[in-house]
């Protein structure tokens, strides 16, 4: 009996002791680098991307570009079939050689027949022929000059026809329109080709030492991006290395947007779907190597502030916000016991903060208890 009363004696005065402190982890204010992004997803499309068609029909006698060749400008990229524009152009100079036979016959007329009025209008002050016979003589002569200008701008005329069939014969060699790369191939040799009502593509020319990247800025988010911000991004290829670039522009509607037959803009997400609404932001970045493709997908970061080797701490570490703007964190003393120190914050990314005054690098502060803490890097230390 003295025994059971010994055990519930020791146990009850147990139950009254005070519960230890909890312990807490901390983390080391550190110098490093610290941004305020905006993320979003993009696709890498070319600076310039040319469909090169054929504007003359007929059969591709040879294709003289690969797959991803690089080609300059006013390179051959393919050669139709040229028989029936060849024929037509030696037609129209056989049409200008007979013209100009013609015309000098009349001329030789002209010739004569001035000679013939002159002769006539000498007889006819001599009183030495008729007035018929004068007339005659001039109509031949007015005759033979409206020939020749007839002749002449049917000349015109056909000189038209022959630039023309020379401007159809150069369509059947299919030229590089700029330099760039071969991105797709959309016809073969001794396929057909029909011009008559569009222009069918035989390649796609792409530039590709430029990119430009489309980016999906939510509507969450598109208010604090503004054009000329820096902005990087990277791929999914190496997620380590970055590709630097500015913001060109930033689209006024969603890249949802449609427009119907009437000219109404409309979007495909409403106010009442509950779908994200995205604006696309647009910028370029060099590709010298070409190690950057078309339809690449990129991890976009659009910076809107950034300090380089500040004082950093965990965002989690800050209290709340006083009114001056000013937070509240634990500070670790000589002693190991957490102790309130006011400090000034600079950027803010939700994840780390820049420590604008009121600590110093190597300090260690309270980011929560041990028991709610998940550790997400080796500067947490618990206590």
């Amino acid at each position: 009996m003295v025994l059971v009363v010994g055990v519930l004696g020791y146990f009850g005065l147990r139950s009254l002791r005070p519960a230890p402190p909890p312990k807490l982890a901390t983390s080391p204010v550190v110098v490093a680098d610290i941004e305020d992004t905006v993320l979003a997803t993009g696709t890498l499309e070319s600076s310039l991307l040319v469909s090169v068609g054929a504007q003359a029909s007929g059969q591709i006698k040879s294709l003289k570009v690969e797959l991803g060749q690089q080609v300059k400008a006013g390179d051959v990229i393919a050669e139709i079939d040229s028989t029936t524009q060849r024929i037509t152009l030696r037609n129209i100079e056989a049409q200008i050689a007979n013209n100009r036979a013609q015309q000098a016959v009349q001329l030789a007329n002209l010739k004569l027949y001035e000679q013939k009025n002159k002769r006539q209008r000498s007889l006819f002050e001599q009183k030495a022929t008729s007035q018929d016979e004068l007339d005659s003589s001039e109509a031949s002569l007015d005759s033979t000059r409206a020939q020749i200008k007839s002749l002449e701008a049917q000349l015109d005329q056909i000189q038209t026809s022959l630039e023309t069939a020379r401007a159809n014969l150069g369509y059947t060699r299919i030229l590089a329109p700029m330099n760039g790369t071969i991105v797709a191939l959309l016809a073969r040799e001794g396929q057909t080709v029909n011009a008559v009502q569009s222009s069918p593509t035989i390649v796609k020319l792409a530039k590709l030492d430029t990119v430009t990247v489309t980016a999906g800025i939510s509507e969450a988010d598109v208010g604090r991006v503004k054009a000329g911000q820096g902005v990087y991004f990277t791929t999914l290829g190496d997620t380590k290395k970055r590709y630097y670039g500015k913001l060109r522009s930033i689209a006024p509607a969603p890249a949802s947007i449609e427009q119907d037959n009437a000219g109404r803009t409309t979007t495909t997400t409403g106010g009442n779907n509950n779908q994200a609404i995205y604006y696309n932001a647009l910028f370029e970045v060099p590709n010298p190597t070409g190690e950057l493709r078309i339809s690449m997908t990129a991890q976009v970061f659009v910076v809107l502030n950034e300090a380089k080797q500040a004082l950093t701490l965990p965002s989690s570490a800050l209290g709340a916000q006083a009114g001056d703007g000013s937070y509240t964190v634990q500070v670790v003393d000589a002693q190991g016991r957490p102790q309130p120190r006011k400090i000034t914050v600079g950027i803010n990314n939700n994840l780390n903060a820049q420590i604008i005054s009121g600590l110093a690098a190597g300090e260690l502060v309270v980011v929560g208890e041990a028991s709610g803490i998940t550790r997400s890097n080796n500067n947490v230390v618990i206590f």
